[in-house]
C-alpha cells in the first residue's frame, strides 16, 4: 500500500468522523495527517522498515495514535476505527460530500434530519423541495445542488493525473516483476497527458504472456476479460485498465495505435488511404487493389509510422486532431517546451497564509529542484480562511524573506510577491502602494464564482487594467472534477492582458491545470505571455511543475511563450513588469 492509499483512508476517516459529529480536533488531526502522508517523499513502509513506529510518530502531525492506525492499516488492510464508522455512518454520504457546496455539516443535516444517505436520495429530496425545510436552505440552494449533482455525474469515472499515475506505477511494477516484459509503456490518454483520465492503457512486448496476465489479475477487484494477449480489469481504486501484449516487431505501430486519440487515429488512417496505405496496430502496409493489406513497410518503432506517411514525428500530447497532422506534413510542428526549460516558480505559499512550511524550507526545496528563483505569494487578507496578509503583515513578511535569502545565499533568488484577491467589483485586496513594492503580483478570483459572463469579464478586465497586476492566477477558477470554470469572455480578457502586459498563469496544481490546454493555446496565439507555476503549499508540490508543462505542451507552447523559462531573475522581472510598471 502506497502513501496515496494510506492518505485516502485517513481522509475517509476524517470525513466520516466529521459527519458523525466527533471531536473537531480529532477530525483536523486526521486531515493534517492525511496531507502529511500524501506529501511525504519517502514511502511510509520504507520509514517503518528503517526506523520502526518511532520514525512514523516523529513526523509532524502524526503522533502515536495516528501512527498506530497507519500500522494497523498496513498489517490488516483496514483501520478498526474506520470500520466502526462505516457501520455507523452510511458510506454513500462520502459521495454526497463530493457534491460542490456540500460540506460535512450539511451532509450530517441531510442524513440526520431528512434520512438522506446517498446522492440519488439527495437529488430526489432536492427535486421534491425537501431541502428547503432545513435552516439556511431555500429554493435557490436546491437548484444549485441539483446543478452540482449533474456536474458530479458527468465527472464519474474520471481521475486526476496523480491518481491515474499511482495506479499506472503499480501496474507497470507488477508486470516488470514477472521478468517477461521486453518493452513496457503507458499508452492511451495518460501518455497524451490529458488533464483527467478515464482508464489506463498499458502496452507490453513479450514472448510469453501468462505470468503478465496473472500479475494484472492479482491487482484487480474485478476481471472483465482475460485472454492470452489482453487483460481488461477494474483495479482496486475503481479505475479500468487494459493491458495488451504484442510481439516486438509490432511495438511501434501498436504504441501509436493504442496511444490515440481516436480522432487523431481516424484522421491519420484517412491520410494513409489517400497514399495507398493502411495503418493498424500491426504496422503500416501497402494497399492491394482489392483493398486488403499487402506488404508491410513500417511499424517496428513508432517514428516509422509517421515517416511512412511523409510526416514529422508528432509528440503524443498533440495527437488530438487539432491541426497536428497538417503541421507535421508542412514541417511546422512546434518545438514543445520541456520541464528543463522552466527556471523558477512564481506562485508559492508558506505558513504566512495556508502553506504548510516556512519560507526558508520552500526555498531550500526549490534549490533541490534546480530553480533559479521562486516568488513567495501568500494570500491577501480577504481570503480569511487562509490567514492571509494585510499590508502590515505583508511588510513584516519581507523581513523573513530577507532573512531566508541571507540563509540560502546565492543559490536562489527569493522574490517578494503576493496572491492578491480580485474582489467582486474587480478591485484588488491590497493598497496600491504595497503592491508597487512587490516583485511579483499574482491576482486571482477566489469568491463570487457565480457572476454572469459580463460581470465576471468586467471584473477581470478591471484587475488586469489596474496597472498593479503581473500575473492573472488560475484564470478560469475551475477545480477539476469538482467545480466548473466561471463564465467570462476569454477573447476580451486575453486582448486586455496582452495590451496591459499581464501574463496568464498555467496553474500546475493537478486539481486546477488552469489555464486548460485549449485556452493556453488560444492565449499565446492571441499574443499573451504565459507563466507555469505550481501554487505550491508544501515542498513536494513544487514537483507539480511537470503537470503544468504537460498542459503547455498540449497547448502547443514553445519555450518562448513562457516567461519563467528565463534563467536570470532580473531579466524575468523586466519582462514581467513590461507594459504596466
Amino acid at each position: 500500500m502506497d502513501n496515496a492509499e494510506i492518505a485516502a483512508h485517513l481522509e475517509q476517516l476524517a470525513d466520516l468522523s466529521e459527519i458523525a459529529g466527533e471531536n473537531p480536533f480529532k477530525v483536523r488531526a486526521y486531515r493534517a495527517a492525511a496531507a502529511r502522508i500524501r506529501d511525504l517523499p519517502t514511502p511510509v513502509q520504507e520509514l517503518l522498515r528503517e526506523g520502526g513506529l518511532e520514525a512514523l510518530e516523529q513526523l509532524p502531525g502524526i503522533g502515536e495514535r495516528i501512527a498506530t492506525k497507519i500500522v494497523q492499516l498496513l498489517e490488516t488492510g483496514e483501520i478498526e476505527a474506520l470500520r466502526k464508522l462505516r457501520e455507523r455512518v452510511p458510506v454513500g454520504l462520502l459521495d454526497v460530500l463530493a457534491i460542490e457546496g456540500v460540506g460535512p455539516k450539511k451532509a450530517r443535516a441531510f442524513w440526520q434530519q431528512l434520512g438522506i444517505t446517498n446522492v440519488d436520495e439527495l437529488e430526489r429530496a432536492a427535486r421534491a423541495g425537501k431541502l428547503r425545510t432545513l435552516p439556511g436552505m431555500g429554493e435557490r440552494s436546491e437548484r444549485k445542488i441539483l446543478a452540482a449533482i449533474e456536474r458530479w455525474r458527468a465527472h464519474q469515472g474520471r481521475y486526476l493525473l496523480p491518481d491515474a499515475e499511482a495506479d499506472m506505477r503499480r501496474v507497470l511494477a507488477a508486470i516488470r516483476e514477472t521478468g517477461d516484459a521486453h518493452r513496457l509503456e503507458a499508452a492511451g490518454s495518460l501518455r497524451r497527458r490529458r488533464e483527467t483520465i478515464g482508464d489506463l492503457d498499458v502496452l507490453v512486448s513479450a514472448s510469453r504472456s501468462d505470468r503478465i496476465m496473472e500479475a494484472v489479475r492479482a491487482l484487480s477487484r474485478e476481471v472483465l476479460g482475460l485472454g492470452e494477449t489482453r487483460a481488461a480489469v477494474v483495479l482496486r481504486s475503481g479505475m479500468h485498465c487494459d493491458v495488451r501484449v504484442v510481439d516486438d516487431r509490432s511495438w511501434g505501430s501498436a504504441l501509436h495505435y493504442f496511444t490515440g486519440s481516436k480522432a487523431h487515429s481516424v484522421a491519420l488512417r484517412g491520410l494513409a488511404r489517400s497514399q495507398g496505405l493502411t495503418i493498424n496496430e500491426y504496422g503500416v502496409f501497402r494497399l492491394r487493389e482489392d483493398g486488403t493489406a499487402g506488404e508491410r513497410i513500417a511499424g517496428d518503432e513508432e517514428p516509422e509510422v509517421f515517416l511512412a506517411l511523409g510526416l514529422d514525428y508528432i509528440p503524443p500530447e498533440l495527437r488530438e486532431n487539432r491541426g497536428e497532422i497538417e503541421a507535421a506534413a508542412a514541417g511546422t510542428l512546434p518545438v514543445l517546451i520541456e520541464r528543463a526549460d522552466v527556471c523558477g516558480d512564481l506562485h508559492v505559499h508558506t505558513t504566512w497564509s495556508d502553506g504548510r512550511e516556512s519560507i526558508e524550507t520552500m526555498a531550500r526545496a526549490a534549490i533541490e529542484r534546480g530553480h533559479r528563483y521562486i516568488a513567495i505569494t501568500d494570500h491577501s487578507a480577504r481570503l480569511a480562511m487562509t490567514g492571509g496578509l494585510d499590508a502590515k503583515r505583508l511588510r513584516e513578511q519581507w523581513r523573513e524573506i530577507e532573512a531566508a535569502q541571507r540563509s540560502v545565499g546565492d543559490a536562489i533568488r527569493l522574490l517578494r510577491g503576493i496572491e492578491v484577491d480580485i474582489l467582486e467589483d474587480g478591485t484588488l485586496d491590497m493598497p496600491a502602494d504595497a503592491l508597487a513594492e512587490l516583485d511579483v503580483v499574482v491576482a486571482s478570483v477566489h469568491s463570487h464564482f457565480g457572476q454572469d459572463l459580463e460581470t465576471m469579464t468586467a471584473r477581470l478586465l478591471r484587475a488586469i487594467e489596474s496597472g498593479r497586476v503581473d500575473i492573472l492566477g488560475h484564470p478560469t477558477g475551475r477545480l477539476l472534477l469538482r467545480r466548473d470554470p466561471y463564465a467570462f469572455d476569454p477573447e476580451r480578457v486575453f486582448a486586455a492582458a496582452k495590451a496591459a502586459g499581464v501574463a496568464l498563469e498555467i496553474n500546475a496544481s493537478p486539481l486546477r491545470l488552469d489555464l486548460s490546454d485549449t485556452l493556453a493555446k488560444a492565449a499565446h496565439e492571441a499574443g499573451c505571455a504565459l507563466v507555469i507555476s505550481t501554487d505550491a503549499h508544501h515542498p513536494t508540490h513544487l514537483d507539480f511543475l511537470r503537470y503544468g508543462v504537460d498542459v503547455a505542451r498540449r497547448g502547443w507552447c514553445e519555450r518562448r511563450h513562457v516567461l519563467n523559462t528565463e534563467p536570470d531573475p532580473e531579466r524575468l522581472l523586466a519582462r514581467l513588469h513590461e507594459g504596466h510598471r
